[in-house]
């Protein structure tokens, strides 16, 4: 039986379980339990409800539904994707195959505040080790994050580069790795001429590198779209009007496409992205 993963546990994704799993495919959901619906105290304008439901009540629901339908849950990090003769999907602890793969991880809101972090995207700042690494081979790098997904992109450069220091920006350290220098200091400003060359700390020490590479929380859909070269605009994925991206086999929807930022449109875009699956399966 051919298979599909959803990244995402939203109104989205489970959304697209339920159409993918009626469909006979057999469908697992790989997320964190949380998010902005999760979050959210009362919800009075969706379809359906006399009374307001809670975020919590919402999204729990949703998730019963479609485990009763037979849809299966892993409760696990998504930190990156690949592909061989199936798709990949790797978590911190294992690696998951795939004949297709939804991403609905909803949106990512937490770009750190940092003078000239925007300036030097693309001109040493980067999202993503896997695509960006081999451009600092030999050379001093830095990590920005404190979490499980922090250490993966730290594990990408480690063999690549000179050294690798882990910036917490101001935080306890959470994560460590003895091949990992860490530095908790808060960071100020990223300064260079026309690339990257140090990141200056409130106090007024410096740290040279050729690269600063974010990795705050959790990843993002955008994050893990750029492992794939699938296309991004900022930090929504492009998809067509069937949620379908420009690798084919992985498709996206809900709040990592843009546009209206609501639970109705995350589940349309849920049932139409899981619609788009099912008939690339088929084919």
């Amino acid at each position: 039986m051919k298979n599909i993963i959803i990244i995402g546990a939203g109104p989205a994704g489970i959304s697209a379980a339920l159409y993918t799993t009626r469909a006979g495919f057999d469908t697992t959901v790989i997320a964190i339990p949380g998010g902005g619906l999760y979050k959210a105290e009362k919800i009075e304008n969706y379809y359906g409800f006399k009374e307001p439901i809670s975020g919590k009540d919402l999204y729990e629901s949703g998730i019963e539904g479609a485990k009763r339908l037979g849809v299966k849950f892993i409760r696990g990090e998504v930190v990156g994707m690949g592909f061989s003769d199936k798709f990949t999907v790797k978590t911190t602890d294992n690696e998951f195959s795939a004949d297709a793969v939804i991403i609905a991880t909803g949106s990512k809101r937490n770009k750190p505040d940092i003078e000239n972090l925007e300036k030097f995207e693309g001109k040493g700042v980067s999202y993503c080790a896997v695509c960006d690494a081999f451009f600092h081979k030999g050379k001093n790098v830095a990590v920005l994050g404190n979490a499980q997904y922090a250490l993966c992109e730290a594990n990408e450069l480690i063999n690549i580069a000179n050294s690798v220091t882990l910036l917490t920006n101001g935080e306890e350290p959470k994560i460590s790795d003895e091949r990992l220098t860490v530095n908790k200091k808060k960071i100020k400003v990223l300064s260079g001429c026309n690339l990257l060359e140090k990141v200056i700390f409130e106090d007024g020490s410096e740290l040279e590198v050729s690269g600063l590479f974010v990795a705050l929380g959790t990843a993002g859909s955008a994050d893990l779209a750029r492992k794939m070269g699938i296309l991004t605009e900022g930090n929504n994925i492009i998809t067509d009007e069937n949620g379908a991206t420009n690798i084919p086999g992985i498709f996206s929807a809900g709040d990592c496409t843009g546009g209206l930022l609501q639970i109705s449109k995350a589940v349309y875009d849920g049932a139409n992205a899981g619609i788009a699956a099912i008939n690339f399966l088929r084919k």
